[in-house]
């Protein structure tokens, strides 16, 4: 495993392979990178086939998207391991746009989430991305976790179901219906296949599992259908299922082809026709393609997190978020769908060896190469096979015992927002709970944060600085910043005055920031003690507080407004004050 002292993250993009260049990159470095390149690559040629079509696209597409937004964002990203392609994650918000709009809406849409991100990333917004509450995460993934499972059911047990739609129930049913016609063969190659998924870890040998089940799953079915030729029963497989026409040629399975220019515009929507890009069509794939951008985020910095616990490094969010961006709108134009880093691939490569994004780069090669090298191989994978591997996945990213520890463990507010957003992504759709994930967190965080300040009545007598005052003169201390959500509560209870009491200080050297809102309800308060004949002294304030609080109108006056920098100094001006009204 690869370790490195942290070092500070360049500005910019591509800043994962510059600071790679810059600790330091020679031929051994190169030797490493070429080698987890290749691990990694065959672990994402099966999982590449297997997301594509769990999306409801042909895999060739998945294949497409791990080669070119996988180049791509290791080149322009900011993390140095993170590995970049089609992810699970994608699943639930791809597949109800595929269903809308065909592959042309959803390649329009992962453009326009790429947009979102370059938007996210220049502006700075990475940082904020990362305060996003462990318990919307596992929300979404979980639900995540449940939908992929049931949408492969019909592969692994062979049935004729009616095409699935958007709806988590519906499928349900429409599963329930045909289980009558449950397919043996289709089956035992996928209990067997998954078997070989489970057990091929165990042994402890380097080659992926992945890989491995998929191998001997396709041996299997292709073992079973010479058995059976002529008999009119045999094993799906990826070239049994899809067809393809490219460069004026046609063919089943895979195309042995590189991925080519395609404007996404110009391909066939949900109704085989081609689509009519219109304003009316962006509105409509706007909320979906923020849905893909938000996730997307959190989903790369989070495996960019995880990246640097691993190596000890540091990685750009905002340069990662570019770099995602900029994967995004560029793959489409290839027929790559919408991609993100993948936490799995991510951690097989550093446990690789990866020393830089080039291992990422090499893994793109190694899919290239097998999109062209071995396309007639690859068709004969079953989708019964690619059903189990993506068991795999879901029960991976389910995170199943952090889910029922949080549930038991953590507090209450925790415990709702995580059940609320597992409820709205597997019952209604991803970018409901994306909505309304966000939403929560940001009132969960405002809360807390509210919860952090606090008005207190200072007693005197105790307070060093400002001791012996006379009981005209109160003393407050607010601590935590005044934002929208704390504001109206800390200055609240300034407004229960006792009625003896000409002049308020105002002790403010813990209130780091105070915006619009508090600015606002600290002049309205201002004003309420004029009108009551209550002078206010305001102490320990930043500079940059009372510029904001000049500019607001909110000004010396003499015996009704001052600053002070010290306590010792408010104390000396308030008594001034009392001395020329008695």
């Amino acid at each position: 495993m690869a370790r490195h002292r942290p070092s500070p993250p360049l500005p910019g993009i591509a800043t994962g392979l510059r600071a790679a260049w810059r600790d330091g990159y020679g031929l051994v470095d190169l030797r490493r990178d070429i080698l987890a390149g290749v691990t990694i690559g065959t672990v994402a040629v099966p999982l590449s086939m297997a997301l594509a079509i769990a999306t409801g696209v042909p895999p060739q597409h998945g294949l497409y998207t791990a080669i070119v937004a996988g180049a791509i964002i290791a080149l322009t990203g900011g993390s140095r391991f993170n590995v970049s392609g089609p992810t699970a994650a994608f699943v639930v918000i791809l597949f109800p746009i595929v269903q809308q709009y065909g592959l042309g809406g959803l390649l329009i849409a992962s453009m326009m989430a790429g947009v979102i991100l370059v938007v996210l990333g220049i502006t700075g917004m990475g940082r904020l991305i990362q305060y996003v509450p462990y318990p919307v995460v596992l929300g979404f993934t979980a639900g995540i976790a449940v939908v992929i499972a049931v949408l492969q059911l019909p592969d692994f047990l062979g049935l004729e179901v009616e095409q699935l739609g958007e709806h988590f129930v519906e499928n349900l049913g429409r599963i329930a219906v045909s289980l009558p016609g449950l397919d043996p063969l289709e089956l035992g190659i996928g209990a067997f296949t998954l078997g070989v998924l489970l057990l091929w870890p165990r042994l402890g040998l380097p080659i992926p599992a992945p890989l491995v089940g998929l191998v001997v799953g396709a041996l299997a079915a292709y073992g079973v259908n010479l058995w059976l030729a002529g008999s009119g029963a045999e094993v799906e497989t990826i070239a049994s299922r899809f067809t393809w026409q490219a460069q004026g040629e046609t063919g089943s399975g895979i195309p042995p082809i590189a991925p080519s220019f395609a404007a996404p515009w110009r391909l066939p929507g949900a109704d085989g026709e081609p689509l009519v890009l219109d304003f009316a069509l962006i509105r409509a794939l706007l909320g979906p393609a923020f849905a893909i951008a938000m996730l997307g985020a959190i989903e790369s910095l989070l495996c960019a997190m995880v990246s640097d616990g691993l190596t000890r490094t540091r990685h750009d969010p905002n340069a990662e978020l570019i770099g995602q961006g900029l994967g995004n709108i560029v793959a489409p134009l290839f027929g790559g769908i919408t991609a993100t880093a993948a936490i799995a691939r991510t951690a097989t490569n550093i446990r690789s060896g990866a020393r830089s994004p080039i291992a990422a780069v090499v893994h793109a090669l190694v899919v290239l190469l097998a999109v062209v090298a071995l396309a007639g191989l690859l068709g004969l994978v079953p989708m019964a096979a690619l059903a189990a591997l993506l068991f795999i996945v879901a029960w991976n990213m389910s995170e199943a015992r952090h889910f029922l520890h949080t549930l038991r463990s953590a507090p209450p507010g925790d415990v709702a927002i995580l059940l609320t957003c597992f409820t709205l992504t597997v019952l209604f759709d991803m970018v409901l709970a994306v909505a309304v994930g966000i939403g929560l967190a940001a009132a969960l965080f405002i809360r807390r944060m509210s919860l952090l300040t606090q008005t207190l009545r200072v007693d005197t007598g105790s307070h060093a600085p400002i001791d012996e005052l006379p009981g005209e003169v109160a003393l407050y201390d607010i601590n935590g910043p005044l934002f929208f959500g704390a504001a109206e509560k800390a200055l609240t209870s300034l407004h229960l005055v006792d009625p003896k009491v000409r002049i308020v200080i105002l002790d403010m050297h813990d209130v780091p920031s105070m915006d619009g809102t508090a600015i606002v309800a600290l002049k309205a308060l201002i004003d309420e003690m004029h009108r009551e004949g209550v002078a206010l002294v305001l102490v320990g304030l930043p500079a940059r507080i009372l510029v904001k609080l000049r500019r607001a109108g909110i000004r010396r006056t003499a015996g009704r407004l001052t600053y002070c920098r010290e306590l010792a100094h408010a104390r000396k001006v308030a008594l001034r004050w009392l001395a020329r009204t008695a």
